[in-house]
This record gives C-alpha cells, sequence and structure tokens, in this order.
C-alpha cells in the first residue's frame, strides 16, 4: 500500500469520516475540522503506522494530505 492510502486510511479509521470526504490537498482544519486534539491524535498514529518519530517543526507542515505524504516520505526514505 502506497504512503498516502495509508494516510488516508489512519484519518479515516480516527477521524471517523468517509474516505471520499479526504482529499490529497484538502486543508485538515479548515476542511473537515480536525482540532488540535484530534491532530496530536493523527500525529501519534502516524507514527505508530510509519514506525517513525515526528517532531514538531515536521507536524506544523501537516495541513493537506500531500504535505503529511511529504513528511512522511522524507522520514522513511521514500
Amino acid at each position: 500500500m502506497e504512503t498516502k492510502e495509508k494516510i488516508k486510511e489512519v484519518l479515516v479509521k480516527l477521524l471517523k469520516i468517509k474516505p471520499e470526504e479526504i482529499k490529497d490537498d484538502i486543508n485538515l482544519a479548515d476542511g473537515i475540522g480536525v482540532d488540535s486534539t484530534e491532530m496530536v491524535e493523527t500525529v501519534i498514529a502516524l507514527e505508530k503506522e510509519f514506525s517513525t518519530k515526528l517532531g514538531p517543526k515536521e507536524i506544523t507542515k501537516f495541513s493537506t494530505v500531500n504535505e503529511i505524504e511529504k513528511v512522511i516520505n522524507s522520514k522513511i526514505g521514500k
């Protein structure tokens, strides 16, 4: 499974939303209403899913699926 699909799978399961609601370039906060607590939970879930640790500078870039994918890929060497 590709990185982007795994990210979307985590978001669907964690946020209890429909897969079609998650577009690659939709802003998670403004577009689907992810709050700060949900974002922390998302980061933790993504760290577990990809067996990596994300720092504060990287997490601040998490606003769309495309941006999350770039950060994750840079951490896991893709």
